[in-house]
């Protein structure tokens, strides 16, 4: 099959450091769709030969297991072209059409690495251009506007030019591998489903944790904060693949018909709820990994007095008949004491204990990043002898050592997915536009609010009021068990 893949935003952060080692992973593998062009698109005067040698220093800056020999890179170079474009002018669309024309490529993917707020301006000056014929994909990456309002905008903007089926809205958490393996999991194994229900399960935990700061994102992520840059999408993504029913099939309308439910299903926010099962905060001076780390109002471009949150834990609750009363608890936040993303499933103790010792009860850990498996905590007696006590064990599945040789990257599947028309992977318009509907009572109240976010050093697990919260409810965060 052969493809073009057009690289609004070619120069950025984006390209080099995620999408350019997932592509060259991806032809490494030898994944990538032959007879293929990769059209890197920016401001800059450049030559393909300049764009190249850019990729190639940058290349420099990845893990050593992920950069190419340069044999390697002259062949993944010969892939790689450059073109100059305003996106506000229409005669460079018109210019890129040509470009594209040249040999009647099958398939023709948009990939619009830029920011958001371009979204709009290119997807309309592509249809104007007529580059959305049926062979054309544009991809979305997030964050897909800043509120419900311009969510709906660019998405009205991006149907005037593309049906839904051409326009994937990319969430590149759904293409890590311990994300796609929930639905194997829960669907493909009849030793979970019958447990997935609120009889058997006392709370389910979301975490994302990053130990790094916002670096020099600081403009942007003041703008964004924890809630925008990672629970509207994110954290949402993966309660909706831990909550949804079995879908019909694994058609990928069919799994985002479920997905949706589940957001429609969320407990809906109100000033009063918000003040008591949402808490923010904001990093503060502390110690990371032993070395000293500055506090986010101390971090470059970042406007003095800022009150954006750099760290969100909420609670909140999924009202069907499968769910209710099961607390949802989500996390995510810059400068934690590690960083990682886990969903920890904890259930209900036995109904009568008849052993002494411990009473913890069972849990499954679903773990993202750094590692990526599974973890089941059971209780195993100690020793050999009448009435030994009750001890943890778990079952460890790492699937780096069990799929060595199948496991690809997020942005890697996600990329050649895009490719290839498959959608399972990608955000719906309506899902997205939903999760939005759902945390904007939260923006609201922020809004409404003048107390500032609650301050936490810099390497903890953020402010105390996270536990206190969660304490209402009888549990504790995971690390802290």
């Amino acid at each position: 099959m052969s493809f073009d893949l057009v690289l609004f935003g070619g120069t950025g952060d984006l390209a080099w450091r995620k999408l350019m080692p997932a592509l060259f992973q991806a032809f490494r593998h030898g994944k990538l769709p032959a007879h293929g062009r990769i059209l890197a698109v920016a401001r800059d005067a450049r030559s393909d030969d300049d764009y190249r040698a850019l990729i190639q220093a940058r290349f420099g800056e990845v893990e050593s297991a992920k950069r190419p020999s340069n044999e390697e890179f002259e062949r993944f170079a010969a892939l790689l072209h450059y073109r100059r474009m305003d996106l506000s002018q229409p005669a460079d669309y018109v210019g890129l059409k040509q470009w594209l024309g040249e040999r009647g490529t099958q398939t023709v993917v948009m990939y619009l690495a830029t920011s958001p707020h371009l979204f709009p301006l290119v997807c309309a000056q592509l249809g104007a251009a007529g580059l959305n014929g049926p062979h054309v994909r544009v991809v979305l990456e997030k964050p897909l506007g800043h509120d419900l309002r311009s969510a709906r905008e660019i998405n009205r903007v991006v149907a005037a030019a593309f049906g839904e089926h051409q326009a994937l809205r990319i969430d590149h958490y759904l293409g890590k591998p311990s994300v796609q393996n929930l639905s194997a999991l829960r669907f493909g194994n009849a030793l979970f489903e019958p447990l997935w229900r609120r009889e058997s399960i006392a709370n389910i935990q979301i975490t994302l944790a990053e130990a790094i700061g916002v670096g020099t994102r600081g403009d942007f992520y003041d703008r964004t904060g924890a809630l925008r840059d990672m629970v509207q999408n994110h954290a949402l993504q993966l309660l909706t693949m831990i909550a949804m029913e079995p879908p019909p099939t694994h058609d990928a309308d069919a799994i985002r018909d479920e997905k949706l439910k589940v957001l429609k299903s969320l407990k809906a926010f109100t000033p009063e709820s918000v003040a008591r099962d949402v808490v923010r905060g904001q990093y503060r001076a502390g110690t990371v990994d032993g070395k000293a780390a500055i506090g986010y109002l101390d971090e470059a471009k970042v406007p003095a007095g800022s009150t954006t949150e750099t760290f969100v834990a909420l609670r909140t609750e999924v009202q069907n008949w499968r769910w209710a009363g099961v607390p949802f608890f989500l996390r995510t936040g810059k400068r934690l004491a590690a960083r990682h993303a886990q969903i920890v499933v904890n259930f209900r103790p036995v109904p009568h204990p008849i052993f002494p010792g411990s009473a913890r009860a069972n849990k499954l850990v679903i773990k993202l990043q750094p590692e990526d498996g599974l973890e089941l905590h059971l209780l195993a007696a100690k020793g050999s002898g009448h009435g030994d006590w009750l001890a943890p064990v778990f079952l460890d599945l790492d699937f780096e050592k069990a799929f060595a040789a199948e496991r690809v990257g997020a942005y890697e599947r996600l990329l050649l997915d895009a490719i290839a028309g498959r959608l399972n992977l990608f955000v719906r318009s309506d899902e997205q536009e939903q999760a939005w509907r759902w945390v904007e009572p939260v923006l609201q109240a922020w809004a409404d609010d003048a107390s500032p976010p609650r301050p936490y050093a810099a390497g903890t697990w953020g402010p105390p009021a996270a536990s206190a919260m969660i304490a209402r409810d009888g549990c504790v965060w995971d690390e802290e068990q």
